[in-house]
């Protein structure tokens, strides 16, 4: 669909998911390949190596300089809800510190919560207390900025990102599957396993970072190619995961009012078509 809308409004592709940004990484993220994207430029994709850690912060300001050529209309395509708010809304980053990361990972999380709650006893109503990525991030910029949970959600930023207002004007559409989603999540997972994602990630196996490691579909083959379980349960776990996903992404975009929704329709032209009449 997007591919189609690009090539109508003469625009360029940047995509906001998260996991294509890696090279290598291709069937399990449902990469387009050259021949799929038509000549359509496309931007934010084979960017980063599986081993870097590339930040929301790093994708905002790479992402930016492309938005702001301002040379074609573009068409946001994705993806990760993270991403493409930060993408087109007001939203900047606390500093981070390699060093003060990895003493905070290696501390008990009970520890962590204590050292947040001490500084901020409202922290709880801000940031979820029971994961810990979270909760290393607010000890972690509460030590190197002194900024709390509780301070930064009282900015006018935070409250322009509640408010959904934002620093990009752009036209969202959402289409939405329906009771078709567990169909074409199964669908994908046969295509998947027939398309060489075992061979993919055996081809990745030891040069994935921490976030690259952790997608959904490279995770749980990891833990087959490890001996923790049979490929079946690891297809089974992927299908499992792929569908909490999707179910998060749902209600992530559908807190947006911005996004005008469209059912899907099986004929493929009539969903641009009905695409193009938001656009338009």
């Amino acid at each position: 669909m997007a591919i189609d809308i690009a090539l109508r409004l003469g625009a360029e592709i940047v995509s906001v998911d998260s996991m294509m940004l890696y090279r290598g990484m291709d069937v399990g993220t449902a990469k387009p390949t050259h021949t799929e994207r038509r000549g359509v430029p496309h931007h934010m994709i084979d960017i980063a190596d599986p081993s870097e850690e590339f930040s929301v912060a790093a994708f905002r300001r790479l992402g930016r300089r492309i938005l702001n050529r301002g040379s074609s209309p573009f068409v946001i395509v994705g993806g990760s809800g993270l991403h493409f708010r930060a993408l087109v809304d007001p939203m900047s980053f606390a500093p981070t510190d390699e060093a003060t990361r990895a003493e905070l990972e290696a501390a008990e999380h009970d520890d962590l919560v204590e050292e947040l709650l001490a500084v901020d006893r409202d922290a709880g109503r801000h940031v979820d207390l029971a994961n810990q990525r979270r909760v290393v991030r607010a000890v972690e910029i509460a030590r190197l900025t002194g900024e709390t949970p509780s301070s930064r959600a009282g900015t006018a930023e935070a409250e322009d990102l509640r408010r959904y207002v934002p620093e990009i004007e752009f036209t969202a559409i959402g289409v939405d599957p329906g009771e078709d989603l567990d169909r074409r999540i199964h669908a994908r997972l046969a295509s998947m396993r027939s398309g060489g994602l075992v061979d993919e990630v055996t081809a990745l196996q030891g040069e994935m970072g921490r976030t690259a490691a952790n997608a959904v579909g490279y995770r749980e083959i990891l833990g087959h190619l490890e001996g923790r379980m049979t490929l079946d349960q690891a297809f089974e776990s992927i299908g499992s995961n792929t569908r909490q996903l999707a179910r998060r992404q749902r209600t992530w975009f559908q807190r947006d009012p911005r996004i005008r929704w469209i059912p899907w329709i099986d004929e493929h032209e009539a969903r641009v078509d009905r695409a193009m009449e938001l656009l338009t």
